[in-house]
């Protein structure tokens, strides 16, 4: 097994006017996304929701430190889950059930730096 980062990108606004029932069925989707991963045989190690981009501080160069995200885009990571799949073709089977209504999700393997170097 390998693992890889689920990366959800969504447009902040989508959730911004939802109504409490609204998050609800949010909340219920990835509960039924979290059971189908273990149905397609894989297994999910971690993952969470993130506070809204408005929380974020950047830095850059080890000390320029700035409010808000590091870019500027309508989409933005709202979430991940990291799951532990057969191969790629297994992660990207198990991603195209995550919910990403106000978006889509990204796909990346998960490298071990003391194996090798990703770049």
């Amino acid at each position: 097994m390998s693992q890889f980062a689920i990366l959800i990108y969504e447009d902040p606004t989508y959730y911004e006017t939802m109504p409490p029932e609204g998050w609800a069925q949010v909340v219920d989707a990835h509960n039924t996304f979290t059971s189908q991963v273990a149905e397609r045989g894989g297994t999910l190690t971690g993952g969470g929701a993130l506070a809204p981009v408005t929380t974020a501080t950047t830095i850059k160069g080890g000390s320029a430190m700035t409010n808000g995200p590091f870019i500027q885009s309508k989409e933005a990571l709202l979430g991940y889950y990291v799951v532990d799949a057969r191969d790629l073709d297994h992660a990207l089977e198990i991603a195209k059930l995550c919910p990403a209504t106000g978006g889509g999700v990204e796909v990346r393997p998960i490298v071990d730096p003391t194996v090798n170097n990703p770049f």
